[in-house]
């Protein structure tokens, strides 16, 4: 089964930018517990405070899955979208990689 890489882009309502990073805290918590997520950051841009990158990479579609569906982030998620203006999703495999497993 070929992992799983995400990212996603996300703009922060304007003046919500720590609060949006704050909000990401249960969420870490939950992916140190998931071995199946092998990669998990959360970005921000120089140059533009409000604007965030989450780059994920899990093991296989069930890792997804299952931290898709976790409890953590169903409660985040509510959490988040209040905080975010925008965002954006794109979902593939790893197809080169240094310094992450690929398989």
């Amino acid at each position: 089964m070929p992992q799983v890489a995400l990212v996603s882009r996300v703009k922060a309502k304007e003046g919500r930018a720590e609060e949006l990073v704050a909000a990401f805290g249960p969420v870490f918590e939950q992916v140190e517990r998931e071995p199946g997520t092998l990669l998990y950051v959360l970005n921000r841009s120089k140059d533009d405070p409000e604007l965030f990158w989450v780059s994920e990479i899990y093991a296989d579609d069930d890792a997804f899955t299952a931290h898709r569906d976790s409890a953590a982030m169903s409660a985040a998620t509510p959490v988040l979208g209040d905080l975010i203006a925008g965002a954006e999703l794109i979902v593939g495999e790893p197809v080169a990689a240094k310094g992450v497993l690929a398989r």
